[in-house]
């Protein structure tokens, strides 16, 4: 806004204008002639100073910069809302608070608009709500929204004069709605929406990277060891929820929360280390059972390097018979990847499986030692359940239809976990990674 002001002589001088509605030393009010003539002989080519001269205005008296910002103003406003938006609305709308009591008709007509307002913004908690899967809270309406609810409820029910009833009703400021419609406003959000759609785009390709589902914290890591992009965690997050890119999730455990609770009123604590920080020193087995198909059922025996939290070995078996443990330990010394550390040992439950002699002569046999955890106490085999979780997370077991097919998802899974799934906490390295840095750092 120009700070320049007006005599009482250029006050005289402008108001003899017939494209001057009211002047004062502050500010000058145009005709709507004037604005509709502007436009047209601007469209033409000419410029904002040449138009004004015509119509028989000084600009050294007016100020080349009132000039300007008029000017940028209402092509601002005919670009938005056509001929309309050059309508001046200031008398129908004014700022300053009406001090004479208002008539019935006019508090009807507030009424009426209120009851608008509140009719579509029940209508937005409740699709707020519905796809948040009917959560019962508390839902707070940020500004932005507030406005494109007002500017629809004025659109639709011909409400131009209740801009500030509305705002006041909404809990937001008239000038904050101006604004967030402004063209240059406008202009920002489109501009940052082509950003967030990019953005989209890159985070899908991780989010779909070797056919698994993933969360915010894996798409980070991913970005950054596959597509050497790195995005703000808040940011990965934003753009999942704004666009509605969902990972399918396990609830929390309420026996491990219990067991978190208590677990400082311990008599005995638990001395095992898993996280020793040296490949092939503690390792982890156990079995999972597997639904596929039409009712099928699959049984899988895994054994886990603590440390890197790879994969060693894993067999997978139609029966849980005593073979299903021992193939595991078979393919485990077929392993050429894995070496064996200085007082290696291989921790399960107190199965059958692991308490029989064939398995007991075999681990001792390849040099291992053996712990088990105490009876009933799954929580002391941990790290191998928490891997059973997010294999039935991610992996696509149900829609196997004959165990090759299933055969042939766990080899993929396998291959992608070990070698492709980055992990938070191993420095955000895959485990075949993390392996190699702790041997790189030995």
């Amino acid at each position: 806004m120009s700070k320049k002001t007006f005599t009482e002589k250029e006050i005289e001088q402008l108001s003899n204008n017939l494209y001057v509605k009211s002047v004062t030393s502050k500010g000058i009010t145009y005709t709507d002639e004037f604005k509709k003539l502007f436009i047209s002989e601007n469209k033409k080519g000419k410029l904002p100073r040449a138009i004004f001269e015509e119509c028989g205005f000084v600009v050294h008296v007016i100020g080349l910069q009132r000039v300007r910002s008029s000017g940028k103003r209402w092509r601002a406003s005919f670009r938005e809302n056509g001929v309309l938006g050059l309508h001046d609305t200031r008398s129908q709308s004014s700022g300053s608070p009406l001090r004479r009591e208002l008539t019935l008709e006019e508090k009807n007509a507030r009424l009426e608009a209120q009851n608008a307002l509140l009719r579509a913004e029940n209508e937005l908690l409740k699709k707020i709500r519905m796809g948040e899967m009917g959560a019962e809270r508390q839902v707070n309406l940020p500004p932005c929204q507030k406005y494109i609810l007002i500017h629809s409820v004025i659109r639709k029910y011909d409400l131009h004069r209740m801009v500030n009833h509305l705002c006041r009703m909404a809990g937001v400021s008239k000038s904050g709605y101006y604004k967030y419609w402004s063209s240059e406003s406008a202009e920002k959000r489109k501009q940052r929406e082509q950003d967030d759609e990019q953005v989209k785009e890159t985070i899908l390709k991780a989010f779909r990277f070797k056919r698994r589902m993933k969360g915010a914290r894996s798409i980070k890591m991913i970005l950054e060891g596959q597509f050497k992009v790195i995005y703000n965690l808040k940011r990965i997050r934003r753009i999942m929820k704004k666009y509605g890119i969902v990972c399918p999730f396990r609830k929390a455990n309420p026996y491990k929360r219990m067991m978190k609770a208590t677990q400082e009123h311990r008599v005995v604590p638990n001395l095992r280390e898993f996280k020793q920080d040296i490949p092939g020193k503690v390792l982890l087995t156990d079995i999972t059972y597997l639904y596929y198909g039409t009712g099928k059922k699959a049984y899988l025996s895994t054994i886990k390097d603590s440390s890197t939290n790879e994969i060693l070995a894993y067999h997978v078996s139609e029966r849980i018979t005593m073979d299903l443990a021992t193939d595991t330990l078979l393919k485990l010394k077929k392993n050429r990847r894995f070496k064996k550390a200085k007082g290696a040992f291989i921790h399960s439950d107190q199965g059958t499986h692991y308490t029989h002699p064939d398995f007991q002569k075999m681990v001792k046999k390849m040099g291992l030692n053996q712990s088990m955890s105490r009876r009933g106490n799954c929580w002391d085999n941990a790290p191998q359940e928490s891997f059973f979780g997010h294999f039935k997370d991610e992996a696509s077991i149900k829609p196997c239809a004959t165990m090759e097919e299933l055969r042939r998802e766990i080899d993929d899974y396998m291959t992608y976990y070990n070698h492709y799934r980055y992990q938070w906490n191993l420095k955000k390295m895959t485990p075949v990674q993390y392996r190699d840095h702790l041997l790189q750092a030995a």
